[in-house]
Protein backbone atom coordinates (compact mmCIF):
# COMPACT_ATOMS: atom_id res chain seq x y z
CA UNK A 1 0.00 0.00 0.00
CA UNK A 2 1.27 3.41 -0.92
CA UNK A 3 1.11 5.54 2.26
CA UNK A 4 0.47 9.14 0.44
CA UNK A 5 -2.05 10.51 2.82
CA UNK A 6 -4.60 9.71 6.02
CA UNK A 7 -7.62 10.38 3.61
CA UNK A 8 -6.25 7.00 1.46
CA UNK A 9 -5.00 5.05 4.22
CA UNK A 10 -7.99 5.45 5.47
CA UNK A 11 -10.31 4.37 2.33
CA UNK A 12 -7.68 1.60 1.80
CA UNK A 13 -8.24 0.18 5.14
CA UNK A 14 -11.59 0.59 5.51
CA UNK A 15 -12.53 -1.24 2.73
CA UNK A 16 -9.47 -3.74 3.39
CA UNK A 17 -11.75 -4.89 6.22
CA UNK A 18 -14.93 -5.01 4.46
CA UNK A 19 -16.68 -1.60 6.48
CA UNK A 20 -18.87 1.04 4.93
CA UNK A 21 -18.56 4.26 6.71
CA UNK A 22 -21.69 4.02 8.38
CA UNK A 23 -19.88 -0.07 9.68
CA UNK A 24 -16.87 1.73 11.02
CA UNK A 25 -18.65 4.52 12.56
CA UNK A 26 -21.15 2.46 14.77
CA UNK A 27 -17.39 0.51 16.31
CA UNK A 28 -15.57 3.74 16.66
CA UNK A 29 -17.97 6.59 17.53
CA UNK A 30 -16.92 8.52 15.17
CA UNK A 31 -19.67 9.84 13.07
CA UNK A 32 -20.22 9.60 9.34
CA UNK A 33 -20.08 12.60 8.56
CA UNK A 34 -16.64 13.35 9.95
CA UNK A 35 -14.75 9.65 8.35
CA UNK A 36 -16.71 10.95 4.95
CA UNK A 37 -14.63 14.39 5.16
CA UNK A 38 -11.76 12.66 6.14
CA UNK A 39 -11.63 10.24 3.50
CA UNK A 40 -12.43 13.41 1.09
CA UNK A 41 -9.99 15.18 2.46
CA UNK A 42 -11.60 17.82 3.61
CA UNK A 43 -10.38 18.07 7.25
CA UNK A 44 -7.17 16.81 9.24
CA UNK A 45 -8.63 14.30 11.58
CA UNK A 46 -7.66 15.28 15.85
CA UNK A 47 -4.67 12.53 16.87
CA UNK A 48 -8.05 10.97 19.00
CA UNK A 49 -10.18 10.58 16.04
CA UNK A 50 -7.21 8.82 14.55
CA UNK A 51 -6.77 6.68 17.24
CA UNK A 52 -10.37 5.59 17.45
CA UNK A 53 -10.45 4.71 13.56
CA UNK A 54 -7.27 2.66 14.37
CA UNK A 55 -8.89 0.72 16.64
CA UNK A 56 -12.54 0.42 14.84
CA UNK A 57 -9.73 -0.95 12.24
CA UNK A 58 -7.74 -2.90 14.29
CA UNK A 59 -5.13 -1.35 12.75
CA UNK A 60 -2.22 0.42 14.38
CA UNK A 61 -2.28 4.01 13.99
CA UNK A 62 1.03 4.36 11.74
CA UNK A 63 -1.42 2.69 9.03
CA UNK A 64 -3.51 5.40 8.93
CA UNK A 65 -1.10 8.61 9.91
CA UNK A 66 1.99 9.30 7.10
CA UNK A 67 4.60 9.93 9.54
CA UNK A 68 7.61 11.38 7.41
CA UNK A 69 10.91 11.06 9.02
CA UNK A 70 12.53 14.27 10.46
CA UNK A 71 15.79 13.68 10.66
CA UNK A 72 15.49 13.19 6.61
CA UNK A 73 14.78 16.63 5.88
CA UNK A 74 17.46 17.78 8.38
CA UNK A 75 19.97 15.44 6.22
CA UNK A 76 19.19 16.74 3.22
CA UNK A 77 19.14 20.41 4.17
CA UNK A 78 22.91 19.81 5.52
CA UNK A 79 23.82 18.29 2.18
CA UNK A 80 21.90 21.17 0.33
CA UNK A 81 24.25 23.44 2.08
CA UNK A 82 27.37 21.46 1.80
CA UNK A 83 27.00 21.48 -2.20
CA UNK A 84 25.54 25.43 -2.53
CA UNK A 85 28.22 26.68 0.32
CA UNK A 86 31.98 24.52 -0.02
CA UNK A 87 32.87 26.72 -2.76
CA UNK A 88 33.81 29.01 -0.73
CA UNK A 89 36.75 26.87 0.01
CA UNK A 90 37.90 28.04 -3.72
CA UNK A 91 39.00 30.87 -1.99
CA UNK A 92 41.56 28.79 0.46
CA UNK A 93 41.99 26.41 -1.93
CA UNK A 94 42.92 26.66 -6.03
CA UNK A 95 39.75 25.26 -7.69
CA UNK A 96 37.69 24.04 -4.80
CA UNK A 97 35.10 26.03 -5.65
CA UNK A 98 34.33 23.44 -8.30
CA UNK A 99 35.76 20.28 -7.14
CA UNK A 100 34.19 20.26 -3.70
CA UNK A 101 30.59 20.33 -5.54
CA UNK A 102 32.04 17.61 -8.20
CA UNK A 103 32.87 15.22 -5.16
CA UNK A 104 29.50 15.65 -3.28
CA UNK A 105 27.65 15.10 -7.01
CA UNK A 106 29.21 12.23 -7.80
CA UNK A 107 28.57 10.54 -4.35
CA UNK A 108 25.06 11.71 -3.93
CA UNK A 109 23.12 11.86 -7.35
CA UNK A 110 22.18 8.74 -7.81
CA UNK A 111 20.44 9.35 -3.71
CA UNK A 112 18.07 11.85 -4.24
CA UNK A 113 16.97 13.17 -7.51
CA UNK A 114 17.13 16.43 -5.95
CA UNK A 115 21.17 16.12 -5.62
CA UNK A 116 21.64 15.84 -8.93
CA UNK A 117 19.66 18.91 -9.77
CA UNK A 118 21.69 21.46 -7.42
CA UNK A 119 25.17 19.53 -7.97
CA UNK A 120 24.29 20.08 -11.95
CA UNK A 121 23.46 23.57 -10.76
CA UNK A 122 26.14 24.24 -9.04
CA UNK A 123 29.18 22.82 -11.12
CA UNK A 124 28.36 24.82 -13.89
CA UNK A 125 27.89 27.94 -12.05
CA UNK A 126 31.15 27.44 -10.13
CA UNK A 127 32.90 26.04 -13.77
CA UNK A 128 31.64 29.50 -15.51
CA UNK A 129 32.93 31.89 -12.55
CA UNK A 130 36.24 30.16 -12.82
CA UNK A 131 36.62 30.24 -16.33
CA UNK A 132 35.03 33.97 -16.20
CA UNK A 133 37.99 34.71 -13.42
CA UNK A 134 41.03 33.29 -15.42
CA UNK A 135 39.50 34.92 -18.70
CA UNK A 136 39.55 38.04 -16.43
CA UNK A 137 42.85 38.04 -15.20
CA UNK A 138 44.35 37.50 -18.50
CA UNK A 139 42.42 39.70 -20.40
CA UNK A 140 43.26 42.30 -18.65
CA UNK A 141 46.54 41.38 -17.85
CA UNK A 142 48.67 44.65 -19.32
CA UNK A 143 45.94 47.28 -17.55
CA UNK A 144 46.66 46.60 -14.28
CA UNK A 145 44.16 49.40 -13.38
CA UNK A 146 41.05 47.49 -15.47
CA UNK A 147 42.35 43.69 -14.26
CA UNK A 148 41.34 44.86 -10.79
CA UNK A 149 38.06 45.62 -11.60
CA UNK A 150 37.40 43.06 -13.90
CA UNK A 151 37.95 40.08 -11.27
CA UNK A 152 36.05 41.60 -8.64
CA UNK A 153 33.40 41.88 -10.44
CA UNK A 154 33.39 38.42 -11.54
CA UNK A 155 34.33 37.28 -7.65
CA UNK A 156 31.57 39.84 -6.18
CA UNK A 157 28.79 38.40 -8.34
CA UNK A 158 30.03 34.78 -7.99
CA UNK A 159 29.75 35.43 -4.08
CA UNK A 160 26.18 37.37 -4.12
CA UNK A 161 24.51 34.51 -6.21
CA UNK A 162 26.15 31.50 -4.45
CA UNK A 163 24.62 33.29 -0.81
CA UNK A 164 21.52 33.92 -2.61
CA UNK A 165 21.35 30.46 -4.30
CA UNK A 166 22.30 28.87 -0.02
CA UNK A 167 19.60 30.69 1.33
CA UNK A 168 17.00 29.20 -1.41
CA UNK A 169 18.24 25.96 -1.48
CA UNK A 170 17.70 25.48 2.69
CA UNK A 171 14.32 27.89 2.54
CA UNK A 172 12.56 26.78 -0.35
CA UNK A 173 14.66 24.14 -1.78
CA UNK A 174 15.35 25.81 -5.07
CA UNK A 175 17.80 27.25 -6.76
CA UNK A 176 18.89 29.85 -9.97
CA UNK A 177 22.24 30.37 -11.19
CA UNK A 178 21.86 32.59 -13.68
CA UNK A 179 24.61 32.92 -16.69
CA UNK A 180 26.02 29.22 -16.33
CA UNK A 181 27.26 27.85 -19.24
CA UNK A 182 25.53 24.55 -19.02
CA UNK A 183 28.80 22.00 -18.86
CA UNK A 184 26.85 19.27 -17.16
CA UNK A 185 23.31 19.06 -19.04
CA UNK A 186 20.31 18.59 -16.91
CA UNK A 187 18.49 15.06 -17.35
CA UNK A 188 15.17 14.91 -19.34
CA UNK A 189 12.12 14.80 -17.09
CA UNK A 190 10.16 11.53 -18.03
Amino acid sequence: MKNQSISENLIYQRKLNGYTQEDLSEKTSVGVRTIQRIEKGEVEPHLQTVKLLAVGLDIPVNDLIVIENPKEETIQRKWMLMLHGLPFFGFIIPFANVLFPIFIWVHKAEDNKIYDAHGRAVINFQSTMLLLFIISLLAFFPFPGMNFFGTAAVVLYGITVTIINIFSALGSGTCKYPLSIPFLKFKAKH
